[in-house]
């Protein structure tokens, strides 16, 4: 194919659409399939399933506060949040364990999906899933094409039956007209239950997070004050985060501070990093505020456990450290090397040497460490994920 002709396809592909997308709930901080669907939306219409679960709620006040959550979005109906995305919050049995249930939950789901399609009037949809739970609706709604996008080895969870989820995901993978995946390894796997599966990596929102290079924006109170060098992280604090990581930096440096901003989760035990006096746990803070932190910031960090969950993630705060000009210090993950432009740590005595490495290299947010990360924006990924929706529409028969 000529390069004018890949150029036409990109621009034609996902234009005056109706793209029905199960993911994860459209409230929540704003992952990667916010920022795609955010700019899809601007020339297509979306019908956002929020995320009906890959697990059994345990009997937990966190669970049992999603589930009236959950009940509550339910009631308010199919909502416009966005000019053309509209947000669906499905009811669900919360028992995933019997077949019984999970058959009444398909008909439901089913059944609440096409009735928000009605609503709409969409016509020749494509659906587009970010879980593999769509797995007994996708493909069942009337699509004119599926497409699976995988950004996660999700039989991995701890917090998930795995042999589940690998079930329902490799259904998918066998109905999915393109499989897109966000990680090399990912591609890898996946391409071999089905060989439609292309790579697209994730992008960062550089406008937004380049503004920690401005002396004019605000540094929060909580991290405005606190001891030189700050260095942080931003993220959920789980059982894939390396806190043996987190505490030696803070032990080496107890002069300055550690800065932990988002919740941890119910499963996780964070009295350890609480217990250290210059470790300084923020909680989760609003998407708009994460420039000021960053600018606080002399060195970010990127601490994960190596398993077969992180060996096969893109982790998004890489690039948005990097777009807020921060120096970012990683554990050895494929993704993060093929970025290119953090160091690299292989150990947590060798973390704790990157860190300094930093900091005697220039710490804090750098214009021109910004610069290098400029062109891998998430409307550059949108394009690529369109000349490949075009592609394998065209390959498949169907039209643009």
């Amino acid at each position: 194919m000529r390069r004018s002709d890949d150029l036409d396809l990109t621009r034609r592909a996902l234009r005056g659409r109706d793209l029905v997308v199960f993911s994860n709930d459209w409230d929540g901080d704003p992952l990667s399939k916010v920022h795609i669907m955010r700019i899809l939306s601007k020339d297509n219409r979306i019908l956002w399933v929020n995320s009906i679960g890959n697990r059994a709620p345990k009997a937990n006040a966190h669970d049992v506060k999603r589930i009236f959550s959950k009940l509550e979005r339910f009631t308010q109906g199919l909502r416009e949040v966005e000019p053309n995305l509209h947000v669906l919050s499905p009811l669900a049995i919360p028992f995933y364990g019997s077949e019984m249930v999970r058959g009444a939950n398909r008909e439901l789901l089913r059944l609440q999906v096409r009735r928000a399609m009605k609503q709409l009037n969409f016509q020749r949809p494509i659906s587009w899933s970010f879980l593999p739970a769509s797995a007994p609706v996708s493909g069942t709604l009337g699509e004119e094409f599926v497409v699976y996008h995988c950004v996660d080895e999700f039989s991995a969870f701890s917090d998930t039956n795995g042999r589940h989820i690998a079930e329902l995901e490799d259904r998918l993978l066998r109905r999915a007209d393109l499989c897109i995946t966000s990680a090399e390894r990912l591609r890898d796997n996946k391409s071999r239950v089905n060989p439609r599966t292309v790579l697209v990596r994730h992008g960062t929102d550089f406008r937004h997070f380049v503004k920690a290079c401005d002396p004019t924006t605000v540094i929060p109170a909580d991290i405005a004050n606190l001891p030189k060098p700050v260095i942080g992280f931003f993220g959920l604090v789980a059982d894939w985060v390396d806190q043996d990581a987190i505490i030696a930096t803070a032990r080496a440096h107890p002069e300055g501070s550690v800065v932990i901003i988002g919740k941890t989760t119910p499963d996780c035990d964070d009295s350890r990093l609480r217990a250290e006096p210059n470790i300084h746990m923020l909680g989760r803070k609003a998407y708009a505020d994460l420039p000021g932190y960053s600018r606080a910031f002399d060195v970010a960090l990127m601490p994960f456990k190596i398993s077969e969950l992180t060996l096969n993630a893109n982790p998004l705060k890489v690039r948005e450290y990097l777009a807020s000009g921060l120096p970012v210090v990683s554990t050895d993950l494929p993704e993060v090397r093929k970025v290119g432009l953090c160091k690299i740590a292989k150990s947590t005595e060798d973390f704790v040497a990157k860190v300094d490495e930093c900091l005697a290299e220039g710490p804090g947010p750098s214009r021109e460490r910004a610069e290098k990360i400029f062109n891998e924006s998430w409307d550059a990924r949108v394009d690529e994920i369109r000349h490949h929706v075009g592609t394998a529409m065209v390959a498949a028969g169907k039209s643009l």
